[in-house]
Parts: C-alpha cells; sequence; structure tokens
C-alpha cells in the first residue's frame, strides 16, 4: 500500500513570507515550535546471517564458509532507486546473482565484480516496483550456498516530505485547520490520504480536503469545540505515528471596516471592542473568515515583496519594525499594531494596504495599547472575520488557514472520501 511519507511535524509559526523580510518572536505556548521529524529513508532491517543451503555432489556436505549479504535487506520497502541494491559475499564468490520484478518476471541486468565479491543493477530500478533477488556463491573448497531477499522501491507519494501544522503538544484557537503541505505536487492523492485520520474528542466529524496538489487541509462542519482533543494518526512506512493538539478558548474577533471597529467575542462574550483602521478604497482589506497562522512581537514589512511600489519603482511602504504582527494570510494581510498613524485614523478612516490596523506605540513597549491588548489576548488559530469590506474578492480558502470560507457542502463533496 502507498504511504504518505516521512512527515516533518511542524508547529505553525517562524516562516517569513511574501510581505515581510524577518523574523519574529513567539511568545506564549501556543507559539513554541515543536518539532518531531522522522527519517524519510524507511527504516531497514539489517541483514541476517544468512541461511546456507549446500548442495551435496556425493552423499552430506559440511556447510559453506561463503556468507552472502543481500542490501538492504528482506522485505524492506520503500528502497530508493539509484545505489540501494548490492550484493556482496565474503569467504567465497558469487556465481550468479538474479534480479527479477516480481509481477512481469523481467530480468534486471546487472554487473559481478572482476574478483565475484559484489554485484549491483546496471541502472536505476523502476519506482513501486516489488523485485526478487537470489544469490549464489562457492566458498574455497567448492561448497556452495543461496540466498534470497524481495524488496520494493519507493513510490511516488512516499518519495517526499510532508509538513503538518498545528504542531504535536501545541494549544491553539478554534479555528485552526490540520493541514498538510507537501514538498511537491501529490499525484496519487487518495493512497496518501488513506494513512491519516484526524479525530476530535468532542465527536464533530473531521473531514479531509485537497486545496490544491500539494496540500491537505482537515476540518469539521463548525470550528473545533473549545477544550476539545484533536488526534491526527497517520501511517508511515507500515508505522503508526501520533500527534495531537489541545484546543483552548473560543475566541472569534470580527472587523467591520465600516464601522472601523474590531469585536472581540470569548466563549460567546464580547470582551473588547476596539477602533481600528483597514484597507483603503484602493487596497480593501479581503472579507472573509480568517485565522491567525503566526504571531510576531516585530517584523519588517515591505510592500515591494507584494508588488507594491510607487512611480520611481520605490516600495509603497517599508517599516522595519512593525509591532504586534500576527498574519491573516500568506498573500500578506495581517492585523498589527501602528504607531505612524495619527490618533484620530482609529475608528474613523480605512487607510492602509490592506492589513488591519489597530493603535500601537513604537517598539511595542507599551502594553497599554489596544495592539498590544489584542496580541496579548489572541493565539494561532484565533478567527478574525472581516465584514462590511469594499473588496469583493473572496479570499481562497488555501490563502493561509482560510479553509472555513469553503461552504461544508463544497468541503464534503470534494473530500478524501470521494
Amino acid at each position: 500500500m502507498a504511504t504518505a511519507g516521512a512527515l516533518a511535524l511542524t508547529a505553525l509559526g517562524g516562516t517569513s513570507y511574501a510581505a515581510t523580510n524577518g523574523t519574529g518572536t513567539h511568545p506564549g505556548a501556543q507559539g513554541q515550535t515543536q518539532t518531531q521529524t522522522q527519517s524519510q529513508t524507511p527504516t531497514q532491517t539489517p541483514a541476517q546471517t544468512p541461511t546456507q543451503s549446500a548442495t551435496p555432489r556425493s552423499g552430506a556436505q559440511d556447510a559453506s564458509d561463503a556468507r552472502i549479504r543481500i542490501t538492504p535487506g528482506q522485505e524492506v520497502h520503500g528502497v530508493a532507486l539509484n545505489d540501494a541494491v548490492h550484493v556482496t559475499v565474503s569467504n567465497g564468490r558469487l556465481t550468479k546473482v538474479t534480479m527479477t520484478a516480481v509481477a512481469t518476471g523481467t530480468e534486471i541486468p546487472g554487473t559481478l565484480s572482476a574478483d565475484g565479491t559484489s554485484w549491483k543493477p546496471n541502472g536505476p530500478l523502476k519506482e513501486a516496483t516489488s523485485y526478487s533477488v537470489t544469490a549464489e556463491a562457492e566458498d574455497a573448497q567448492g561448497r556452495s550456498a543461496t540466498e534470497g531477499a524481495s524488496i520494493s522501491t519507493v513510490s511516488p507519494v512516499n518519495d517526499f516530505l510532508g509538513h503538518l501544522s498545528p504542531g504535536n503538544g501545541s494549544t491553539v484557537g478554534v479555528g485552526m485547520p490540520v493541514s498538510f503541505t507537501f514538498d511537491r505536487t501529490v499525484h496519487d492523492k487518495a493512497a496518501v490520504a488513506s494513512q491519516i485520520q484526524v479525530s476530535s474528542s468532542s465527536g464533530q466529524q473531521v473531514v479531509g480536503h485537497w486545496l490544491n496538489g500539494s496540500r491537505l487541509d482537515f476540518r469539521p462542519e463548525h470550528y473545533w469545540k473549545p477544550g476539545s482533543t484533536v488526534t491526527v494518526k497517520m501511517t508511515v512506512n507500515g508505522v503508526q505515528k501520533t500527534a495531537t493538539f489541545k484546543v483552548g478558548r473560543s475566541q472569534v474577533s470580527t472587523v467591520d471596516a465600516k464601522t472601523k471597529q474590531l469585536t472581540v467575542v470569548r466563549d460567546g462574550k464580547t470582551i473588547k471592542t476596539i477602533p481600528i483602521s483597514s484597507g483603503s478604497a484602493e487596497h480593501p482589506t479581503y472579507n472573509g473568515q480568517l485565522v491567525i497562522e503566526e504571531k510576531f512581537t516585530h517584523v519588517h514589512m515591505n510592500g515591494a515583496t507584494v508588488g507594491l511600489t510607487e512611480k520611481d519603482g520605490k516600495p509603497s511602504y517599508d517599516i522595519k519594525a512593525v509591532p504586534h504582527a500576527m498574519r491573516l494570510t500568506d498573500s500578506g494581510t495581517f492585523i498589527h499594531g501602528n504607531y505612524w498613524g495619527a490618533p484620530s485614523v482609529f475608528g474613523k478612516v480605512n487607510t492602509s494596504h490592506g492589513c488591519v490596523g489597530l493603535k500601537d506605540a513604537r517598539n511595542a513597549d507599551d502594553p497599554r495599547t489596544p495592539a498590544a491588548w489584542f496580541f496579548n489576548h489572541s493565539m494561532t488559530g484565533d478567527v478574525v472575520i472581516v465584514k462590511n469590506s469594499a473588496d469583493k474578492t473572496k479570499v481562497s480558502p488555501d490563502n493561509g488557514l482560510s479553509d472555513w470560507n469553503m461552504s461544508w457542502n463544497q468541503w464534503v463533496s470534494g473530500s478524501t472520501s470521494h
């Protein structure tokens, strides 16, 4: 069966995307990066002392001294296509080595060394193919020995790394999807998806959906239940791996671009209303359900990285240390502190290039500011809904953690079970 490959389990955060060119700090437990890397190369069983079979010339014969070793070993799967298969012998000489493709019986040509102590295939093997290797040898007294092994080569679906977020053991907000991002396009999507199961202690139905050729996300119909535990089980090279994360309290904040207010709702109760400044008429903020995917105490923002430049080619903005920045989309939408805008802007005028700004102090050194408060009371996975913006473009579900912008019917109709 095809497997999902080696999966590097990494917590979300710490990566700098298009709108930034620096990294930030991730305070709080939810920002801690935990890494559990599983080797891409499957665990290989060490070659055992081969079983010798003597062919008597006349009557009984002592066992041969020849010791044959077939690398990588018996019943090893995920074998590399190049230079992974070798046959060697000690205390003797190889007399014959035969390697065949099990399904077709095709013999694989190979070369025996001049001294008769080693053999290897002449060229690369085919992917996702089972092979049988049989080797014969003789020792100095002419006593024969044989050894065999069956192997299978790497499949396209496990010949790459995948990355899982959120990280094992993390605590996240109710909007955090389970997201697998693979390093290159997955062709056998059904085979990969079949190796992954996601469940919640809340009992919510969890469904997987391929957002593009290299990203597979899982989510329930509605946000995760607060306090629940989500379990991700992956079968990697026949071995099951498990990761879990905790869903914290519910926090859903709504940005109203028309009233220019941010309303923070914690566990169903409004706990704060903050004046904001969102995207201008020329650069309106995305409408939709966005999710905080990473947090930075400071981040360098340069308009040129997202194609925003003046007529002279200079970036439309270049701010070395934007305080209390939290990413909402991979394309560059943040909700962040703003110390350069006049106090009269917040709650009154939308002036940004698409981000949502809250009043802040330079250097993020005043915990009393609205931006500091919101940053300190938010975690990755919290939902930020933007409404009443002039933007008519629907944010793509794979732009950041925007999965919730796809209806449940669409999500299920294109699910991994179909």
